[in-house]
């Protein structure tokens, strides 16, 4: 998209360490050392070369061991995470090894500076706010935050210290690369200590701003709310690749505040309509600003994580803007975000729209229906089957508010194919194409407060004007039913961490819950600092947890 180029040349200087019969073979293939991503060598396989857009065997002769000792003997020195580099380049050559802790395989990665990267994101690092950047591996997280350092120290002119757990964005040896500019690195002799190098670079340099890559662990999740609590900006990248992720990630979800279980009054459940039991956030977030990283030219930013997270764990649609470089450079800015392709959402400016309020409390678009029957029906009489298009509502819940209710309705992927669509208010209100279509076309749109079970079963029952006063028992009587269920899940939890810090037992595996409970059993887990993860497939997915 963007006019980028390399800072220099650094393949060249990869290439001479690469066995002979490799480098001829590179060589060969024209005009494409720009594009090389990835050179492999595997023992007893033929060497392969990745590039942008395809990947190419480079000879019919499998890699031998003197290959691989060859290569290795002419880069640095492994260190315990089995990288090593070449001095002053970017470069990144990983191993593999066998049980006796011989070398028999390696990946060399091509590390490039790039320019120019970082104007998507400019206006957020030069804000002295936290920034936390997600995406998957290969993404160019690394690439985003040595640009970043780069522009913090020249032209900012602010006091950058990179913590470089892999020399991965300083390059290898002790001079760094010139990508980090006027930056300094502080190098990490073992990943187990990159916490220890955070709080040292606070303590000993007076650095304005500290860059950390690939934030993994909780001790250095600790460092850096320390380092923040400080004053100092933050600019880290971290495992996963959404908000949603990291939400759900135990280790790592102090970065944004971390979340915690808490149990509402009858009155405030109530008026939440929610459980009695809900998750919220326990602490301010260690990252103003979150950025999902889909390349170098689309992102997703979350401007305030507190709020969006506070929107998440309510279930609904957290505040976001989506940020696009088109081929001249420029940038544009959508609120709302581009939606997922299941869920169709388009970053359309707000409008206003008419719309009446229903008598549960929720919103259905004055529209009259032109090509369908009407959806209340005499309870006596029957009900008209219903096909809804969820747009931004879950798809989960609905059904098991279908379920619960047990109503002639069934939930479509197709919006041509729909007698009603149920959306949630943030979306009515941005005037989203999809509502827009269904308006066009006659379909009555009901908009929901909030992405609640109970919100969809409200709406259910206006809907199919069913006998309410024996439906709200019901749902009385399933939600106290829940609760039980809860309660007999946590308590199983409590008891299990018991036996684990007793020495009773080492490990305990929990009876299969759903995907909510989980979360609090893995939470509660978290706070007696005991290892949980989920194992099986749905429905007997269920917690682990062990000392």
């Amino acid at each position: 998209m963007l006019d980028q180029h390399d800072i220099t040349s650094n393949i060249d200087l990869l290439l001479p360490a690469l066995p002979p019969h490799i480098r001829d073979a590179l060589d060969a293939v024209p005009d494409r050392k720009e594009d090389l991503l990835e050179v492999i060598m595997d023992l007893g396989r033929l060497p392969e070369a990745r590039y942008r857009d395809r990947e190419l065997f480079l000879s019919d002769r499998e890699i031998t061991q003197e290959d691989i000792d060859y290569l290795v003997s002419r880069i640095g020195a492994f260190g315990e995470d089995n990288r090593a580099g070449i001095p002053r380049t970017l470069h990144r050559i990983s191993a593999m090894r066998n049980r006796a802790g011989r070398v028999i395989g390696l990946t060399c990665r091509v590390g490039r500076a790039v320019f120019g990267t970082i104007s998507i994101l400019r206006d957020l690092v030069e804000s002295g706010r936290s920034v936390l950047l997600l995406g998957k591996p290969g993404v160019g997280k690394t690439t985003l935050l040595r640009e970043t350092a780069r522009v913090l120290a020249e032209e900012l002119r602010k006091r950058v210290v990179i913590v470089d757990t892999s020399n991965e964005i300083a390059g290898d040896g002790d001079i760094p690369h010139p990508g980090i500019g006027r930056a300094r690195r502080m190098q990490v002799p073992r990943p187990s200590e990159q916490h220890a190098v955070m709080i040292e670079a606070v303590e000993n340099h007076m650095p304005e701003v500290i860059v950390i890559d690939e934030i993994g662990t909780e001790l250095e999740a600790l460092a850096a709310r320390t380092i923040a609590e400080r004053g100092v900006q933050l600019i880290g990248t971290a495992h996963g690749q959404t908000l949603d992720n990291l939400l759900s990630n135990p280790t790592l979800s102090d970065l944004i505040g971390g979340i915690q279980a808490v149990t509402l009054g009858d009155e405030e459940a109530r008026r939440r309509g929610t459980q009695k039991t809900v998750l919220e956030r326990k602490a301010p977030p260690t990252f103003d600003i979150l950025v999902e990283i889909q390349s170098w030219d689309e992102v997703t930013v979350y401007q305030e994580v507190a709020t969006a997270v506070d929107a998440l764990l309510r279930g609904e649609i957290a505040p976001q803007e989506a940020r696009k470089r088109d081929e001249d450079g420029q940038i544009a800015i959508v609120s709302g975000g581009w939606a997922p392709p299941e869920a169709g959402i388009e970053g359309i400016p707000r409008r206003s729209g008419q719309r009446e309020r229903g008598s549960n409390g929720s919103h259905r678009n004055a529209t009259p229906p032109r090509n369908t029957t009407a959806a209340a029906q005499p309870a006596g009489s029957g009900m008209t089957p219903q096909r809804i298009y969820p747009f931004g509502v879950s798809r989960d819940r609905l059904e098991r508010a279908i379920g619960n209710l047990h109503v002639p309705a069934t939930i479509v992927r197709d919006m041509q194919e729909a007698t009603m669509v149920m959306t949630l208010k943030n979306y009515y209100r941005q005037g989203a194409q999809r509502v827009r279509q269904a308006e066009d076309r006659g379909v009555p749109v009901y908009v929901l407060r909030n992405n609640t079970t109970m919100q969809m079963e409200r709406q259910l029952i206006d809907v199919f004007q069913l006998a309410e006063e024996n439906l709200e028992r019901d749902v009385v009587r399933r939600r106290s039913d829940d609760e039980d269920l809860l309660a007999d899940a946590m308590l199983e939890t409590e008891t299990a961490i018991n036996q684990i810090l007793n020495g009773e037992r080492r490990t305990v595996e929990l009876m299969p819950r759903s995907g909510y409970v989980r979360r609090l059993q893995h939470q509660m887990a978290e706070r007696y600092n005991i290892q949980s993860e989920s194992r099986g497939r749905e429905p007997h997915r269920r917690v682990k947890i062990s000392r």
